[in-house]
């Protein structure tokens, strides 16, 4: 745990000098800025975020944006051919202005629309919680040994990013820390870093596509990270290591950190991206049951969290946040929109779920 407590203090120590240097939150625009940082993405490239000031700044959502990860060469190396996965180092891919969904300004029924807004790009490959550099080897197609560098930063990044964060909001009145796909993971993650950093303030964690990782080889992805590295000298981690951590308990170590915590997830029940990741870690297609793997997520958290919701749609589709679906997606009569409008505002949702509809989770909902 010592190691640990000056890993962090080091990288804290880092930011601190780097955090100094950027705009203050009355110097930025109206709407979008891209804010540049010293950070590095996994291929070395600059990293920033990305901030929008609302009209008093009085409630505030964080939101850690997804694409695709890497623990193994061919993943890792960009050039790679073919590539295995999304080209998450490119900063393009992160630009909220691109996206729909909460970020959908002109859209009336969006309930974040009077939100300011902070994201947190996904560039290194790590789900936001990688804790440095990692060389990997691999042999391509025509038998050279190729060697990559990784910069798995995700978690020196982060933190330069809620450092900003703590800075020029520190008196808001309600927080959203949110993601999609990877972005998921680390919101679970830094939920609780954001909850303890505004105790009196209530926080509500939305994670979005990320529940069925439940996986026996999900200690290869922690080792190519070094996850143990970065966790918090909180109870709830309190002998984890990277053999033994789950994404479950993210969830789990942030609530019992935080009591002004409010935990929910969303998951598609037969999400086909969730599926091909979990293929890639090491598990066999047809070896599992994505439905029931979600479910154990859910009984996980709900076993050791009193606050913790889910809405749970049919169909394949991965990630609901930053899509035009976020208006459309309807089960069992709750359309998510709706739902996720309550539960940001403190009133009462439900657990909702495919399984209750007609037509079960198969098919996409209405």
């Amino acid at each position: 745990m010592l190691r640990v407590i000056l890993i962090i203090c080091s990288l804290m120590a880092g930011i601190a000098t780097a955090q100094s240097q950027l705009p203050e939150l009355s110097n930025l625009d109206s709407g979008w800025n891209a804010i540049e940082t010293d950070g590095v993405c996994s291929t070395g490239t600059d990293y920033q975020f990305y901030a929008k000031p609302s009209a008093d700044n009085s409630e505030v959502l964080v939101f850690f944006n997804g694409g695709g990860a890497c623990w193994f060469g061919e993943a890792c190396d960009l050039t790679a051919q073919p590539n295995v996965h999304s080209p998450y180092a490119e900063m393009d891919q992160n630009n909220p202005a691109l996206a729909d969904g909460i970020f959908n300004m002109e859209n009336p029924e969006n309930p974040f629309a009077d939100y300011a807004m902070v994201v947190v790009p996904y560039c290194n490959g790590d789900v936001h919680i990688g804790s440095g550099e990692k060389t990997y080897t691999y042999q391509n197609e025509e038998g050279e040994e190729i060697s990559v560098t990784a910069y798995h930063n995700g978690f020196e990044n982060s933190q330069a990013v809620l450092s900003w964060v703590y800075e020029n909001f520190n008196a808001p009145s309600n927080v959203v820390v949110s993601g999609s796909s990877a972005g998921a993971i680390g919101s679970s993650f830094y939920a609780g870093f954001i909850a303890e950093q505004y105790p009196n303030v209530p926080v509500v964690l939305l994670a979005d596509a990320a529940g069925g990782y439940g996986t026996p080889n999900l200690p290869t992805v922690h080792n190519a990270w070094d996850t143990a590295a970065v966790l918090p000298d909180w109870d709830a981690y309190a002998g984890e290591t990277n053999q033994t951590i789950t994404f479950e308990d993210f969830y789990i170590a942030s609530a019992a950190q935080a009591e002004n915590l409010r935990i929910a997830q969303y998951n598609a029940a037969e999400d086909s991206v969730q599926k091909n990741f979990t293929y890639l870690i090491g598990d066999a297609p047809g070896s599992f049951s994505l439905p029931q793997r979600i479910l154990n997520n859910y009984q996980k958290i709900e076993s050791a969290v009193d606050e913790f919701y889910t809405y749970t749609a049919g169909g394949t589709s991965h990630t609901i946040m930053g899509s035009e679906i976020f208006y459309e997606y309807e089960v069992e009569g709750v359309r998510f929109v709706d739902w996720v409008a309550d539960l940001i505002a403190g009133r009462p949702v439900q657990d909702i779920s495919c399984v209750n509809e007609s037509a079960g989770c198969a098919d996409a909902p209405d």
